[in-house]
């Protein structure tokens, strides 16, 4: 979460003459209302299902650069989806992750008390982030255009 990944996904998709796709921004469009409406109407397990269908659907349709919600990972399906696929693991600190998306009510996972909620998220899925990317590139102090350039380095690193 406010890791930069759409902006990002733009700019790499751009770089690569691809095109890009957000499950959040299908799943909003699917639904025809914000993620954070779909947590409080329905719950986060009935998002998570959601947000599976959306990758399922998308890696399934798509060939050129896919952003993921933050937790789409937590599904075991979804992991081995994207087992084998050049996937990039957007890092950042917590102090980073907090100046970027503060008390922002957009994000029903931090609503209370980022800094704790945020440590708490990252202890449960960075192991499951890591476990899946090809390449991690971390965005601390970085312009999304240094992130892009340094995601696309580490996917022709890859490929080498």
């Amino acid at each position: 979460m406010g890791v930069g990944k759409s902006t990002v996904g733009q700019l790499l998709a751009e770089r690569l003459g691809v095109g890009y796709r957000d499950t959040d921004e299908d799943i909003v469009a699917a639904q025809g209302r914000s993620i954070a409406e779909i947590f409080v109407d329905e719950g986060e397990s009935a998002f998570r299902e959601l947000e599976k269908n959306a990758v399922r659907t998308a890696l399934a349709g798509h060939d050129g650069v896919l952003a993921l919600g933050g937790g789409a990972v937590l599904d075991a399906d979804t992991r081995a989806l994207l087992a084998g696929r050049r996937v990039v693991y957007l890092s950042m600190d917590v102090e980073e992750a907090v100046r970027r998306t503060g008390l922002n009510t957009a994000r029903p996972l931090l609503a209370v008390n980022p800094r704790k909620q945020w440590r708490e998220l990252m202890d449960a899925r960075r192991h499951l982030y890591e476990g899946v990317a090809a390449s991690v590139v971390a965005t601390d102090g970085r312009t999304p255009e240094e992130v892009a350039q340094a995601a696309l380095d580490a996917l022709e690193l890859k490929e080498a």
